[in-house]
């Protein structure tokens, strides 16, 4: 009896493990606790000259000239290429969340802590994505955001990939994923934009 009731102790606790465990593997991508109160980033933090790029080197990242960034609303223009091409244009980080759908670990992305304006592109075709003023922290790890720069710049698509409905977010150009969106942000819209590093590009202004 007594073993017996140790391993029922020992399974209950590595239950709990596994549980914990994976609650904190996809915390980031699930809707989070509404005890979680975001706070809008309002001072700018030391640059990271890592996480920010200038004009001229955005251009030279999109250097294929269909693929030009653009600033402004989205134009129903689409690019598509083949799986080979983007290979060749993306990093292959990139292209596993870029065109795989992958997912970057949280508190390993280059933009997560970025606090400098500017705006954030489409790390595949250069699209104007989101304005720093919109990014706040949401400790999840993460860049957070609570609107686009353009509605038409982004697509959403339905997501049941782990085992729940999730909202997917794509780049309205090029159908590169970016990220999901979830009902739990600040005001004036209550959505959090939860991107991947790696599938964005920041340009300082």
């Amino acid at each position: 009896m007594k073993y017996k009731a140790l391993f029922s102790i020992l399974f209950a606790v590595s239950a709990t493990v596994v549980i914990v465990v994976g609650a904190t593997r996809f915390a980031g991508c699930q809707k989070r606790s509404t005890a979680a109160v975001p706070q809008k980033i309002i001072a700018s933090q030391p640059e990271d000259t890592n996480a920010v790029v200038s004009k001229d080197a955005l251009n030279a990242a999109v250097a294929d000239s269909s693929l030009e960034p653009r600033d402004g609303e989205f134009d129903g223009k689409k690019i598509v290429k083949t799986d080979a091409e983007w290979k060749k244009i993306l990093t292959p980080d990139q292209y596993y969340i870029l065109r795989e759908a992958g997912t970057e670990r949280a508190f390993t992305g280059k933009y997560a802590d970025n606090h400098e304006h500017g705006v954030y592109y489409c790390a595949a075709c250069g699209q104007a994505l989101f304005k720093s003023e919109t990014k706040f922290e949401s400790g999840t790890g993460w860049p957070s955001f609570y609107q686009p720069i353009y509605a038409k710049n982004v697509t959403e698509r339905e997501d049941n990939t782990l085992g729940e409905a999730r909202t997917e977010i794509l780049c309205s150009r090029c159908g590169s994923h970016l990220g999901h969106v979830f009902d739990d942000g600040p005001k004036p819209t209550g959505l959090r934009y939860c991107m991947n590093s790696a599938a964005l590009t920041f340009v300082k202004k």
